[in-house]
């Protein structure tokens, strides 16, 4: 095999050429339609355009109470990540948690859910455990810090 013998491994479309006469296919309007506005160069519209009908983002309502600013939000662990991560005797928290790599955005608050079993004995200092979790980590025989919801 040649360099001259090589040949690409897809299929390749000619481009389109238009207006180069009526027997190409896309001669005379060029595939454009006969009128209007879409048939002239710089002739389009902008895609939130409905016609003529009152736009979407005017018929919606702008004002009113939005909770977006006091927005909570939690980074979700499981138990079986902890199972995991760490061994008895040692304390779930935000600073342990970054260091095994487990947190991802120091900002997030940490709520535990009980996905997962769960026998070691762990203190936790978190900002909110499940009830199931609870009931789990309780009867594990681990700790649960009171200023958690």
């Amino acid at each position: 095999m040649n360099l001259n013998e090589l040949k690409p491994t897809i299929a390749r479309r000619s481009r389109k050429r238009v207006g180069r006469g009526e027997s190409s296919g896309y001669g005379k309007f060029s595939g454009r339609g006969n009128n209007g506005q879409r048939s002239r160069s710089g002739g389009s519209i902008n895609p939130s355009f409905e016609g003529g009908q009152t736009p979407y983002f005017r018929r919606i309502p702008k004002k009113g109470f939005s909770n977006y600013p006091f927005k909570k939000s939690f980074s979700v662990i499981n138990l079986s990540d902890i199972e995991m991560k760490y061994s008895d005797g040692e304390t779930v928290n935000r600073e342990t948690l970054i260091s095994k790599n487990i947190l991802k955005r120091k900002s997030d608050l940490i709520k535990i859910l009980a996905l997962g079993s769960f026998t070691k004995k762990v203190k936790f200092d978190v900002d909110k455990i499940s009830d199931s979790a609870k009931d789990k980590i309780i009867k594990a025989g681990g700790e649960i810090v009171e200023n958690v919801e």
